[in-house]
């Protein structure tokens, strides 16, 4: 044991040693930096951000090039960063009514109050290469020395025309006619950290929002696609995605007052579902909700579809499809423990395999012992 266990320490310093020459790459190219990761990578930084769930753009960056761009990887270091950190409180619930909105779009109303603001998106792009891209950086550095004052100009009128703006809500439009279910109201209670205890079944709406929220995407993505598909007979409107920088409160108790710790960039969607009544609601819409840090629309939508399948039983509706069973969803979200429980597979399972391995050599001793001494019985027979 102690021979087999030097050569295994050896053998993983070594792997770890060949992880970080190819993580580093051709040396005669020059490493790439934690800002051109921030701010050229930024949907793969706030992907990471949001299941990590910490927001820290820099951090962030940091774990995607450890992880080599592999995202989960990267969640899994900001997850296991963020246990080492002080716990100072809670913040105040974020107003996104407030949000200074960069991003703001709506499938259930054409022309709304604010507009719609198209923003950084690739809804409309066509999906060819682009192999301008390919190009090295020194043709636009000549570009930029030639005519530096024409692209700051530039800059500044793309700025201008980005610079968030505060909008109303969609559904609130909704809300004044009373054809929308009302927003749940904060009762005043602490809500279940699923961070620091064990879930245990059922949830309340709360730590399902917290577990959705730091749900993989791709595992949200599926489940949402078939509540569209038939199974949760659900096929929303859009009443709004926005993405924009929203404030953060916080309380401190020795102080007595609120104190701005700053913004963060979250992305919120509503989605709109048809819901025919019950005994105790008239035909109203009903609301399914997504927010995730950054820009996110993929998974904040996702998330509304799941989390709009999940509110079966409160809305009286029929069970029948894999999105509105809350523990099989909200057990195999997360995708740090799904990746644990998969790839532990790789290590060592050499004690176990070889009981198993006997057993199988036994049982078909004993079963090739059976056939014989039948065949032997048939013989005398």
């Amino acid at each position: 044991m102690y021979v087999a266990a030097k050569g295994g320490e050896k053998a993983i310093r070594n792997a770890h040693a060949l992880l970080a020459k190819r993580r580093r790459g051709n040396k005669n190219l020059p490493s790439i930096t934690l800002d051109q990761i921030a701010q050229q990578l930024t949907l793969a930084v706030d992907r990471v951000m949001a299941e990590g769930s910490l927001y820290d753009v820099e951090l962030a960056a940091l774990a995607v090039k450890q992880a080599r761009g592999d995202l989960i990887e990267a969640i899994f270091l900001i997850r296991a960063f963020r246990t080492t950190l002080p716990r100072f409180g809670y913040a105040k619930p974020l107003d996104t009514g407030g949000m200074q909105v960069r991003r703001r779009v709506s499938a259930t109303y054409k022309d709304l109050p604010g507009g719609q603001l198209l923003g950084p998106t690739f809804d409309y792009t066509h999906r060819l290469l682009d192999t301008s891209l390919a190009l090295t950086d020194q043709a636009d550095e000549v570009d930029d020395r030639a005519d530096e004052a024409k692209q700051a100009d530039e800059a500044k009128q793309a700025d201008d025309a980005i610079a968030p703006v505060s909008m109303p809500r969609v559904t609130d439009l909704l809300g004044r006619e009373g054809l929308i279910e009302g927003a749940p109201e904060d009762d005043g209670s602490e809500p279940f950290d699923l961070t620091r205890a064990p879930v245990s079944f059922p949830v309340d709406r709360p730590t399902r929002l917290q577990a959705l929220a730091r749900g993989d995407e791709g595992y949200l993505l599926a489940l949402g696609y078939s509540t569209q598909r038939g199974y949760a007979r659900s096929h929303p409107f859009v009443g709004e995605i926005r993405f924009g920088d929203v404030e953060v409160v916080f309380e401190a108790p020795e102080l007595g007052f609120e104190v701005s710790l700053g913004t963060v960039q979250i992305t919120e969607c509503q989605t709109v579902n048809q819901f025919k009544g019950s005994a105790t609601s008239p035909p109203q819409f009903t609301r399914g909700y997504g927010l995730v840090f950054g820009q996110c629309e993929r998974k904040a939508m996702s998330m509304a579809l799941v989390e709009r399948a999940l509110r079966w039983q409160e809305l009286g509706e029929e069970r029948g499809a894999p999105a509105q069973d809350e523990e099989f969803v909200l057990s195999h979200c997360d995708n740090v423990q799904a990746t644990g429980f998969v790839e532990h597979l790789k290590l060592p399972h050499y004690v176990d395999f070889q009981a198993e391995l006997d057993l199988v050599r036994r049982m078909r001793a004993e079963q090739e012992k059976e056939r014989r001494d039948a065949e032997l019985k048939e013989a005398a027979e």
